[in-house]
């Protein structure tokens, strides 16, 4: 998991937006700033098309180093190329719609989405006591890479539509986003099972919404309590 936020993006252009939600997902690559773990940089790295294309084709740039004489006719045949670009891509890193649909039946996938929306109204909740929001629309975004045989990639943001304003990625404290990593994507919701999900589904982005305004005195004040702590 990834958290989006502007303390943990090595660029900040990446996050601006006109409209809510904002996508990342063979849209935009991120460069996570130092210390958020080597994994999760290459993970990220290999969401990078060029990159990826490049691999398949490394063979090929091999056997046309070593044998010299070879590297003309292979250069000659773009079509083979193609071919392993479109094997490892259509075929290695993508399921079909008969996997995706073994791999979670729906009323499992229902089941977790409940459970998905519920954590993170609770959290959006949390956030909005714990920093004062009292107006605008606050959203929890988790977005999951569609590619498959590789450990899932997610991103999750809280972006917020100030009242009037242009939408942002919230700042969040290193306590918000340590709640966000222990409990929104835990067992039996973790990481693998929503993708399970949303690759039955296909959809790879998840989007729940929270008025600010709705946040009680109750909740607002045990945020204030727990600051306070």
């Amino acid at each position: 998991m990834f958290i989006v936020t502007p303390k943990t993006v090595n660029a900040p252009a990446a996050l601006k937006m006109k409209q809510v939600p904002r996508k990342f997902v063979n849209r935009v690559s991120l460069f996570p700033r130092a210390g958020q773990g080597q994994g999760t940089t290459l993970r990220m790295l290999f969401e990078v098309q060029a990159l990826r294309y490049i691999l398949p084709l490394l063979p090929i740039l091999a056997i046309g180093l070593i044998w010299q004489n070879t590297a003309l006719a292979l250069a000659q045949a773009p079509i083979l190329m193609v071919l392993l670009i479109g094997l490892v891509e259509m075929k290695l890193l993508r399921l079909s719609p008969k996997a995706r649909a073994a791999l979670i039946d729906e009323t499992g996938a229902e089941r977790g989405l409940d459970m998905l929306r519920v954590r993170s109204v609770s959290m959006l909740t949390r956030i909005a006591a714990g920093q004062g929001i009292t107006s605008g629309m606050l959203h929890l975004v988790v977005e999951q890479s569609e590619l498959a045989r590789l450990p899932p990639l997610t991103y999750v943001s809280v972006q917020f539509e100030p009242e009037g304003g242009v939408p942002v990625f919230l700042d969040l404290s290193k306590a918000e986003m340590a709640m966000i990593r222990q409990e929104l994507l835990a067992a039996p919701l973790d990481e693998q099972a929503l993708y399970r999900i949303n690759m039955r589904q296909s959809k790879s982005l998840r989007m729940t919404n929270l008025d600010p305004a709705q946040v009680s005195a109750h909740a607002r004040l045990a945020a204030l309590m727990g600051s306070a702590g």
